[in-house]
């Protein structure tokens, strides 16, 4: 995220440079020269957080020393500060994409009390006798705060919904696309292996006929908890439509996504699913062979035929095929 940031602070410094350049003959050409120090803040706080374990405090230190900074420019302007403290409100827009809600109260606190010390400290006489030359800064500094919490949060649940499955909370196509694309680059490069499970309820259409689709969809939530239970962190499970799911177990040879599945297999036939409905699963099993790159179709596609070995034998059981790279031709 903070990536993304960096051009935006750029232009958002040059906003702020060429207001103070513009203001220069009323009040002095000497106030542009904090506003680069704040800019190098944000400089070595760049250098600063690749390398440490938490670097939203670097991040959230120079956030604070540059919206000081702004401050000691204001100031230095003296009473025509007042005027300018709106500026102090632009730096709290970039809050809400980088700190938890305390970080963005903390960020909202120090804004707020940097705007009355520049009010009060340059030309408290104005204050005095015209209060909301000081209560419309404070204003537009909580009521940005406000809007840009609102947005993110949009933001977040719109990146959500387009990467998850509503029912289940499984990952759904798109994210997948993305997933295998990331997988078959580390691959090419590591060498790493990597096994991929189709999955299938059996005979779930008459779940829905007898129980009604209200219970199906239980099922399914449950089976989606549970399927999630099984996997390791980063082993990922995604719904790709209906009751039909896939598994990526990255670093997994064969064996072990038979392993995996055979788990999935056991953990579904054992459970009591939907208030009381019974399924069971079948599993197809593939994975690209070690010291070659994955590829997702040709995997994906022996996979789908390990499974439709499964479905074909009675279902209720995991098949797999061999590495494409191993079959005989």
């Amino acid at each position: 995220m903070d990536r993304r940031l960096r051009p935006v602070r750029l232009r958002t410094f040059a906003v702020l440079a060429a207001a103070l350049l513009a203001s220069g003959p009323s009040v002095g050409w000497w106030t542009i020269g904090p506003l680069l120090v704040a800019a190098a803040v944000f400089r070595v706080a760049d250098t600063r957080i690749e390398g440490t374990a938490r670097p939203e405090y670097w991040m959230f230190a120079a956030w604070a020393g540059a919206e000081a900074i702004i401050a000691v420019s204001l100031a230095l302007t003296g009473s025509s500060a007042v005027s300018m403290l709106a500026m102090l409100s632009i730096p709290i827009v970039t809050l809400s994409a980088r700190f938890s809600s305390r970080g963005i109260l903390i960020g909202v606190a120090i804004a707020l009390g940097l705007m009355v010390a520049v009010a009060l400290g340059t030309n408290a006489d104005a204050i005095a006798q015209n209060p909301p030359l000081l209560i419309a800064p404070l204003a537009v500094v909580v009521s940005v705060a406000m809007l840009s919490v609102a947005l993110m949060h949009s933001d977040v649940e719109h990146r959500s919904k387009a990467v998850l499955d509503q029912l289940t909370g499984l990952l759904n196509r798109s994210a997948l696309e993305a997933r295998a694309n990331e997988l078959e680059q580390q691959s090419a490069i590591t060498g790493e292996s990597v096994a991929l499970i189709v999955a299938d309820l059996d005979g779930f259409k008459r779940v829905n006929d007898s129980y009604g689709h209200a219970s199906g969809d239980a099922v399914l939530k449950e089976v989606a908890y549970l399927v999630r239970k099984r996997l390791r962190a980063f082993d990922l499970a995604y719904r790709l439509g209906g009751d039909e799911l896939l598994i990526l177990v990255p670093g997994a040879d064969l064996d072990v996504g038979e392993a995996v599945a055979e788990s999935l297999h056991a953990t579904i036939s054992s459970e009591a699913l939907g208030g009381g409905v019974r399924v069971s699963m079948s599993c197809g099993v593939s994975a690209s062979r070690r010291g070659e790159a994955f590829d997702f179709d040709t995997v994906f596609r022996s996979a789908d035929a390990a499974l439709y070995e499964a479905k074909r034998c009675g279902g209720d059981r995991v098949c797999s095929d061999a590495p494409p790279a191993m079959v005989a031709s």
